[in-house]
């Protein structure tokens, strides 16, 4: 992780079989979640998303999803309670992750690798230690997906990098069903995802009605329903949503 400012790279997590099906329901994260919290051996995993707007005195942390109940006995308010101030203001300047103790570890995560690449918060009293990895997506679509563990996380650096790609992937499939759940119920039609779709590839209007040997006004006219139907404001801006929402690629 050499900048705490880019993107994250996500291609290792493209690879992933399960990461190409198209997220369409709730119950499609959850197994991505569920592989994540294995793959750091936690106990149990949380999704917080950034509410309250663009207003700092009303930002607040909210739970998506989460499984603590199952495995602490309880949800994760205490934990929210405990580090959700500290956490907002983590995520407006640095990407990197974040990790607490158990109040009697205060040798927490000293000797491990990848100390350099994360930030250490303040001991509090819980009684699990865990990581959270903070993702930012733009306004709505702020937060971090946090595992609670048993003892100190002690992985290779390597491994905290690629679980971080993941939960951003994550995350953005969290996004893109909060989307297709706030849009307009008529959906887009196969001749209007075809045609954003060859735009999407560069292609122009002309070059679009010779591939589907439709007129140039045809085109132009399922490209403009399109538009509206994503709520964009431009050809550009309607292909980059169709892409977030997985309509084309």
């Amino acid at each position: 992780m050499a900048s705490t400012e880019g993107p994250f790279d996500t291609t290792r997590e493209e690879s992933r079989p399960s990461s190409a099906r198209k997220v369409t329901s709730r119950s499609d994260i959850f197994p991505k979640l569920v592989s994540l919290q294995r793959a750091l051996n936690a106990r149990s995993f949380a999704v917080l998303k950034v509410a309250g707007g663009g207003m700092p005195s009303k930002r607040r942390l909210v739970a998506e999803y989460e499984n603590w109940a199952a495995a602490l006995g309880t949800g994760c308010e205490p934990f929210i309670a405990a580090y959700g101030e500290t956490l907002i203001n983590h995520i407006e300047s640095s990407l990197l992750p974040v990790l607490w103790s158990a109040e009697d570890s205060a040798s927490f995560a000293e000797a491990s690798d990848f100390v350099p690449f994360v930030v250490q918060l303040e001991p509090r009293v819980l009684d699990y230690s865990g990581v959270a990895f903070p993702v930012r997506l733009g306004a709505v679509g702020n937060g971090y997906i946090v595992f609670a563990t048993t003892g100190a996380v002690d992985l290779p650096g390597e491994a905290i990098l690629d679980v971080h790609g993941r939960c951003c992937s994550v995350m953005m499939d969290i996004l893109s069903l909060e989307e297709r759940r706030s849009m307009p119920s008529e959906t887009l039609s196969d001749r209007e995802i075809a045609c954003l779709q060859l735009a999407g590839d560069g292609r122009i209007s002309e070059e679009i009605a010779e591939r589907l040997k439709l007129s140039v006004h045809t085109v132009n006219a399922y490209l403009g329903s399109a538009t509206i139907k994503l709520d964009s404001v431009n050809r550009i801006q309607a292909i980059a949503k169709a892409i977030r929402l997985g309509y084309i690629t």
